[in-house]
């Protein structure tokens, strides 16, 4: 993995201008020890697993075959600069060996298993629309044949707009480019514009820039303009034409485009749920069981002492009046910062400034009182409690400078503070806890799409670099100093803008054949022969870049975000991931030392506390509820307590049905389900993390006291109760 970091490392350190710089030498050095350490792996490779004739051989595995190819390529353009001697390193075949050494970082998909599985999604997605991705051509074809019909040979336009045939376009003719300056001379050139219909080939290019919605409509400008052929064109003369246009975006943009997307998105899905659902467990089911067995007591730090000052101070600012006056003085500070305008007086700004200073004075008091109950370092443990304790250094050192004045910092940074209050309301509301949630998951699970699509950008840079990164830099066009391949950098950047659709066909175009080098000599053919930079492969370049990042890779981010949100979707009374937090944050009040156990009797009414369907809510007949704590049946201490863990898993268990069976054969299904356990998350197994959610039969035998046992006695007297009222009414 070093060596592939720092080989990728130096492939982004290589001057694409000036190849003898002394910089690529001492890369060019680096880059025969990195394929020494290849090679020397592939041979160690095939000694160990073979060549090719029996299973599990070198050649039988993919990413064995790629890593193969890129060290063979290597070695074979080392080959030809030594035979060929000074003049070999500027042969173009050896260019195009050296350039398959962007292909190294893709080793690390291999090594990385989250990140292979993120891939293995993307390549399944991509094999299961591979059919609407055929539709989609052939209709595009059609539109292309269509086209051609329409606009052969009608995209030609003279330099000098006065002149409408070729024949006229000759000679030359005065520019005026402002009133005040002298007109300049310039030659009459008869042009075909760089997106046309004069063949199948350039008219679907076409209409593929008119799918990403870049620069259509000077496309279908053009057309309207267009007369007959070899004519050039006037103002709306076919204004016609515009229905083309109106239909193909109908067929492509809006259907085709919008179909393509959404199985990729379905499909990375139903991918990644296969990749999480392992024997028996579905994906829900094992993200919730993961919970439980990472989910820990969240503590509210009360103090030992219930007569101290600091647990009157504790008790004062964990209650609820007390919440509720800080959220309306966060709501209040909100009104004021928008109660600010334009041209407002002195005493106005006065009032406001007022205002804000006491509002920065509250919230730095439930700051000191906070950390007096809780104490230091408990305070700084929780994490809303660091984000209040930097808004208020934030909005104190903000009103200091408004008060005395200062340039050191700038006014509009730190009145951000004041305005990022307004986020602690985030953590009110049992659903907007839930998106919050929800929201926070969706980022741990975005670093390895973030991998993906870096990987991405990474070997369309380097490519890049090697290919364009001598063109000359033209201001009159959009490969410009601002815009190039010179630098890793100014590629990523360039990448970044095409993947956003910005003027990448311009840029495609600024890159095909025929432009200047930025340096004599940087290619066999001297700068003073004709235009020599510069490439037709641009079209292939640009064209699967902006499909595989715009239309592919960056709807991983929707795919991974959506599989998030999928409970938005689906039937709010099923049990997920999302809804198990309320669980730990209302145990933190019948268990505010985080010991990790409650008596069972507070355990029922937590329960009966929380709505479903996490808890029975309040709604829930008692015996309806006996019935759920039967079929949980967590162990009880001898002091009466049931576990956090246990309790949460027999939760999860009982309300997804994981494994559940009638009572006579209960222990062959914990057995079975020990085993899952176990074969999933073997690292808990090993901290005896298992027997904590399944309870071994020594624990659950007649002889010691169950949860189940308890509220089966008192459903049998409920019974009772009913049975005997019912007999006396009668």
């Amino acid at each position: 993995m070093g060596v592939i970091c720092f080989s990728s490392i130096a492939l982004s350190a290589e001057d694409p201008v000036d190849e003898d710089a002394p910089r690529n030498k001492v890369l060019q050095y680096m880059d025969y020890c990195f394929t020494g350490v290849f090679a020397f792996e592939m041979c160690l490779k095939l000694i160990d697993q073979g060549v090719l004739l029996h299973p599990g051989s070198y050649c039988r595995d993919f990413w064995n075959l790629l890593d193969g190819i890129v060290v063979f390529c290597a070695l074979v353009a080392f080959s030809f600069a030594g035979a060929e001697g000074s003049a070999g390193k500027n042969l173009n075949t050896i260019k195009s060996l050296r350039v398959l050494r962007v292909l190294r970082p893709l080793k690390t998909i291999k090594r990385i298993p989250k990140l292979k599985a993120v891939f293995d999604c993307v390549v399944n997605s991509l094999k299961n629309v591979f059919n609407i991705l055929i539709v989609y051509m052939l209709f595009q074809f059609i539109f292309g044949v269509i086209a051609v019909q329409l606009f052969k040979g009608k995209f030609f336009y003279c330099t000098d707009k006065t002149k409408r045939f070729a024949q006229e376009c000759h000679g030359q003719y005065f520019v005026f480019e402002s009133p005040d300056d002298a007109p300049r001379v310039e030659t009459r050139e008869w042009r075909l514009r760089p997106f046309n219909y004069d063949n199948t080939i350039n008219a679907m290019l076409t209409l593929f820039v008119v799918t990403t919605g870049e620069g259509w409509p000077g496309i279908r400008q053009n057309s309207m303009d267009t007369t007959e052929e070899d004519e050039g064109p006037l103002p709306f003369y076919r204004v016609e034409m515009a229905l083309f246009y109106v239909m193909f975006f109908i067929v492509f943009p809006f259907f085709f485009v919008n179909i393509f997307v959404a199985l990729i998105i379905i499909t990375f899905q139903e991918q990644g749920e296969a990749e999480l659902s392992e024997g028996d467990l579905d994906k829900n089911q094992k993200q919730c069981i993961d919970f439980a067995l990472n989910a820990r007591p969240r503590s509210l730090f009360m103090p030992e002492d219930k007569n101290s000052m600091k647990y009157r101070i504790w008790r004062l600012v964990t209650s609820t009046p007390f919440e509720y006056f800080i959220m309306a003085m966060i709501c209040f500070n909100t009104i004021i910062l928008m109660m600010k305008f334009h041209g407002n007086s002195e005493f106005y700004e006065k009032i406001l400034r007022f205002f804000n200073t006491a509002l920065t004075a509250v919230f730095t008091v439930e700051s000191i009182l906070k950390i007096l109950a809780f104490g230091v370092r408990n305070y700084f443990r929780d994490g809303w409690n660091r984000f209040d304790f930097i808004t208020v250094v934030g909005s104190i050192t903000d009103a200091l400078v408004t008060e005395f004045g200062g340039h050191f910092v700038s006014l509009g940074f730190l009145r951000l503070f004041r305005a990022a209050r307004l986020i602690r309301l985030l953590q009110q509301g049992y659903t907007i806890r839930i998106l919050l949630w929800t929201f926070v998951q969706s980022f741990k699970a975005l670093p390895y799409v973030c991998l993906l699509i870096g990987m991405l950008f990474f070997i369309y840079a380097i490519v890049g670099m090697q290919v364009f990164g001598n063109i000359w830099l033209d201001a009159t066009t959009e490969y410009n100093r601002h815009n190039n391949f010179q630098s890793f950098f100014n590629s990523i950047v360039l990448l970044f803008r095409c993947s956003t659709g910005e003027s990448w066909q311009d840029i495609m175009m600024a890159c095909t054949a025929g432009k200047y080098c930025a340096k004599p000599n940087s290619f066999e053919i001297n700068e003073a022969k004709g235009p020599t930079c510069g490439t037709q492969m641009s079209y292939v370049y640009f064209t699967t870049f902006v499909f595989l990042s715009s239309f592919l890779m960056l709807n991983l981010f929707v795919a991974v975000i959506m599989d998030n949100f999928d409970y938005l979707t689906r039937d709010s009374s099923i049990l997920g991931p999302h809804h198990l937090d309320e669980f730990v944050r209302v145990w933190a009040d019948y268990d505010p030392a985080a010991t990790g156990r409650i008596h069972y009797t507070d355990m029922y009414e937590m329960l009966r506390n929380i709505a479903p369907p996490v808890g029975f809510g309040r709604k829930c007949p008692y015996r309806l509820a006996y019935k759920h704590l039967i079929r949980m049946n967590m162990p009880v201490a001898e002091d009466g307590t049931v576990h956090f863990t246990t309790t949460l898993f027999a939760l999860i268990r009982e309300s997804l049905s994981i494994k559940m069976r009638p009572v006579e054969e209960m222990d062959e299904a914990d057995e079975e389900l020990r085993q899952t356990l176990r074969k999933i998350w073997p690292l808990k197994a090993k901290k005896n993390m298992i027997d904590l959610v399944v309870p071994p039969n020594t624990e659950l035998c007649y002889q010691k006291l169950t949860v189940g046992k308890l509220y089966a006695g008192l459903l049998i007297l409920e019974n009772y109760r009913a049975n005997k009222s019912g007999a006396e009414v009668k």
